[in-house]
C-alpha cells in the first residue's frame, strides 16, 4: 500500500469516527446537565419528562451548524470512499478536502456559539454529547489534512510523470 492510499485510508477512518461522533452529539440530549435534568439542542428533560426547547436564536444557530457539519462530513465520507475504491482512475480529492474543512468550521461555530450561551450559567455542567462534538473537531481537520497530503502526492506524481528522468 502506497503513501497516498495510506493517507486516504487514514482520512476515511478519521472521517468515519468524526461522523459517528457528530451524529451522536447532534441527536442526543446530554449537552448540559443541571439540577434535576439535562438538555441538548432539541429537548430539555427535567425530572424524567422531556419537552421541546422553545426557539432561541443561539440554539437555532448551533443546531443548524451541527446538522450541516454532520451532513457535510457524511457526504465527504462517501466521496472519500469512492475515491479510494476506484483505483483505475486517479481522482483528485478537492471536494472531500473542502467538505471536511467546511464541516470542521461549522462544527467549531456551533460549539463556540453553544459555549458562549451556556458557559456563564451557574449550576450548569457540560456533558458527554457536548464533548463528543469537541472530540470530533480535530478528527475532521486531521482527515482533511490526510486528503490534502494525498492530493498533493497525486498532483506531484502527475506533474513529473511526463518528465524524462535519467538514472
Amino acid at each position: 500500500m502506497g503513501v497516498k492510499k495510506s493517507l486516504q485510508t487514514g482520512g476515511n477512518l478519521l472521517n468515519l469516527l468524526s461522523s459517528i461522533l457528530t451524529v451522536l452529539s447532534t441527536t442526543t440530549n446530554y449537552w448540559i446537565r443541571q439540577q434535576g435534568g439535562h438538555s441538548g439542542l432539541w429537548q430539555e428533560c427535567t425530572h424524567g419528562k422531556c419537552s421541546n426547547i422553545p426557539c432561541q436564536n443561539t440554539l437555532a444557530v448551533s443546531a443548524a451548524c451541527m446538522v450541516l457539519a454532520t451532513t457535510f462530513s457524511i457526504v465527504a465520507l462517501g466521496i472519500g470512499i469512492r475515491i479510494q475504491c476506484q483505483e483505475a482512475e486517479s481522482r483528485r480529492s478537492q471536494n472531500t478536502i473542502v467538505l471536511l474543512f467546511l464541516s470542521g468550521l461549522l462544527l467549531l461555530i456551533a460549539l463556540a456559539v453553544y459555549t458562549s450561551k451556556n458557559a456563564w450559567k451557574p449550576e450548569v455542567f457540560f456533558s458527554w454529547s457536548y464533548f463528543f462534538g469537541w472530540l470530533a473537531l480535530p478528527f475532521l481537520f486531521i482527515a482533511g489534512f490526510c486528503f490534502l497530503l494525498a492530493d498533493m502526492i497525486l498532483q506531484s506524481t502527475e506533474a513529473i510523470s511526463g518528465f524524462p528522468v535519467c538514472l
